[in-house]
């Protein structure tokens, strides 16, 4: 059974797959560093970095951290929760046009 936060993951997967973007979903464990976002992703030429949260939940400081630091070498990072999951597909097709 898929926890809140993995619903809203395999809903990302799923319009991440239908717009044909490359992603992978790095594992957390061992030498992984702290705080790197759920999902990284390759849009159009874009490195991007997703954070997926539960409801209405936010990055904790460290994830906000990490993806500031994408933000600042050039790349897009979003937080995808309940409340903004609808407008990620929206969000793909303005970039993929770009």
């Amino acid at each position: 059974m898929l926890t809140p936060e993995g619903r809203i993951k395999k809903e990302v997967r799923r319009i991440l797959e239908n717009h044909q973007v490359y992603y992978f979903m790095p594992t957390g464990i061992g030498y992984c560093r702290s705080g790197i976002p759920d999902i990284v992703a390759c849009v159009n030429g874009q490195f991007m970095g997703i954070e997926v949260k539960a409801g209405e939940r936010k990055p904790t400081n460290l994830q906000q951290r990490e993806l500031n630091k994408i933000v600042d070498a050039g790349g897009v990072s979003l937080c995808i929760n309940a409340n903004n999951i609808n407008s990620l597909a929206s969000y793909l097709q303005l970039v993929k046009l770009g």
